[in-house]
Parts: structure tokens; C-alpha cells; sequence
């Protein structure tokens, strides 16, 4: 449903009505849509995610589980639901936020865990910020889905490697907060 209608077409009485159930069975289960959506979410594209916090030892290979974890989620739905829970996070942020909190790092995000550990390991410098893994990857690796393109180790390595670590450490010098990302729920709009 999510795929064929978006997160706001979504209710109860839909659900209730497609599954050959009650309303009351689905409120028993989930109080509110944005639980329903989650559980679907973790039942379909993050069904393999564990909450897990990734730490490879190494900020580049923390990139890496994050894009391979994205990628997977990205690949395990069509397009469509990829677009709409998007579409659905960038209308509601708090849905973002509770998505991670839910499944586990997706992968759109750069956890605050994997930033830290990075500055720490002098990896990147201090005042670091998440904007350039959290505007790009996810839109990149959206992008390259929906045009069927491959997305392998060595193309994360090259994504990795020669844009995002540069990205991030340049991010420390900007004096000014940036804006939200993309994935980071509820950029500002024109």
C-alpha cells in the first residue's frame, strides 16, 4: 500500500480492508499508522537489520556496513516504496527518527556513535558533521536503483573513499550548522 497510494493515503480502514481483518485487530497491534508503517518497514526492506550499533573499527569501514545496509534496504523493495517512505519522512521527520529507532541504523543516517568514534580515532576532525553522508549517499544510492545500476563493494569503496571522507572532513570547517539531509528528515523547502 505504501508503494501503490504514500504514507499519507494510508488508514486504518485500507489496511483493515486489504488484510481481511478488523480495525480492531490492527489498533490492537498498532496503536498509531506510523507503528503500522514501521512494523511493515521491519517486516519487508529492514527485515534483516539488527539494531546493532556498527562499529568495524575504522571510520571507512563503518561507511561501508552503512551504505551495504541502505543498499539492502533500498534493493529490498521496489522503487516506489524506496520514493514513498522518502516522500513519507521528508513530510514527517519525527517518522525518520522513529524509523531508526525501530530498525536500527537504515543506513540514511550517519549515527552520531560512528562520528564520534571517527573524531576520537583521528579519523576526521573534530566538529564533523553528519550533513554530507546524510545528503548524499542515500540520494546516490536511490538514484542508481531506480536507474538499475549497479551498486557493488568497489563503487561504495569509490563513493567512500573519494567523496564522502572528504566531504565530512571538510564539513568541520564550515562555522555555520548546516541544513537538515535529505534523509535527515524535514529539510527546508522552497
Amino acid at each position: 500500500m505504501l508503494a501503490d497510494t504514500g504514507y499519507d493515503s494510508i488508514t486504518f480502514e485500507e489496511v483493515a480492508r486489504r488484510a481481511k481483518a478488523s480495525k480492531a485487530t490492527l489498533y490492537r497491534r498498532w496503536p498509531t499508522k506510523r507503528d503500522m508503517v514501521v512494523a511493515a518497514v521491519k517486516a519487508g526492506p529492514s527485515s534483516g537489520h539488527t539494531q546493532d550499533a556498527i562499529d568495524t573499527g575504522s571510520l571507512r569501514g563503518d561507511l561501508l556496513a552503512l551504505c551495504r545496509r541502505l543498499n539492502n534496504t533500498l534493493r529490498a523493495s521496489d522503487g516506489s516504496m524506496s520514493l514513498m517512505l522518502l516522500q513519507a519522512g521528508l513530510e514527517d521527520a519525527e517518522l525518520c527518527e522513529y524509523l531508526e529507532v525501530a530498525t536500527g541504523p537504515t543506513g540514511a543516517r550517519l549515527p552520531a556513535l560512528v562520528l564520534e568514534a571517527a573524531i576520537a580515532r583521528g579519523e576526521l576532525p573534530a566538529g564533523a558533521k553528519p550533513f554530507p553522508y546524510e545528503e548524499v549517499t542515500g540520494s546516490v544510492l536511490l538514484l542508481r536503483r531506480l536507474n538499475g545500476l549497479t551498486v557493488d563493494d568497489a563503487y561504495l569503496g569509490t563513493l567512500i573513499d573519494s567523496i564522502l571522507i572528504p566531504a565530512l572532513a571538510a564539513s568541520a570547517a564550515s562555522p555555520s550548522e548546516p541544513p537538515r539531509g535529505i534523509f535527515s528528515g524535514a529539510p527546508a523547502s522552497d
